[in-house]
């Protein structure tokens, strides 16, 4: 399936090597040698040599990859954490993330270069930059701070994720014992 490029991203070809420049920024990858790539029509061609499992299986690696970074570039990517638990609150210092979430100390995170943080009111964080590996991971690693709690809820979580809840040890859901 050929990947269209906006008119406004320009991609360049050496070997294995694939560079697309938009106005979100510039991405850069070493593919694997056996895929060929090609740039027709304004179109993104990914060929594999044979029909072995290895070369089928990096043939849709490799135009992922690539679609990826052509929509980094010309629209970038975000995740949203929401922040939920009484007194659980984030701020941005500078370039920082400062976390303060039940723990006897803040929490203080600083992201790569490439991605970008906006801290909205003190419940919502916005994960943004054009490479989908770096986003993905910056909010990973936001997340892991305080996973969410099974019991209570509280805790960061994607936003829109569903939290599977347990129902605890309370007396009222098991009856009463005499």
């Amino acid at each position: 399936m050929p990947i269209p490029v906006p008119k406004e991203v320009e991609v360049s070809i050496k070997g294995s090597q694939v560079s697309v420049k938009g106005p979100k920024g510039e991405l850069c990858r070493a593919l694997h040698p056996s895929m060929s790539i090609a740039l027709e029509d304004g179109n993104l061609i990914v060929s594999r040599p044979s029909d072995s499992k290895l070369h089928r299986a990096l043939h849709g690696l490799t135009r992922s990859l690539l679609a990826n970074m052509v929509q980094g570039v010309s629209e970038g990517f975000e995740k949203i954490i929401e922040i939920v638990g009484v007194g659980y609150r984030a701020q941005q210092v500078g370039d920082k993330l400062v976390l303060q979430v039940g723990y006897s100390h803040p929490v203080e995170m600083v992201p790569p270069p490439d991605v970008s943080l906006v801290v909205e009111g003190t419940g919502r964080i916005k994960v943004m930059g054009a490479s989908k590996e770096s986003v993905g991971e910056m909010a990973a690693r936001i997340r892991r701070v305080r996973p969410p709690d099974p019991y209570k809820g509280k805790g960061l979580r994607y936003a829109g994720e569903k939290i599977r809840r347990k129902a605890g040890k309370s007396g009222k859901a098991m009856g009463k014992r005499r």
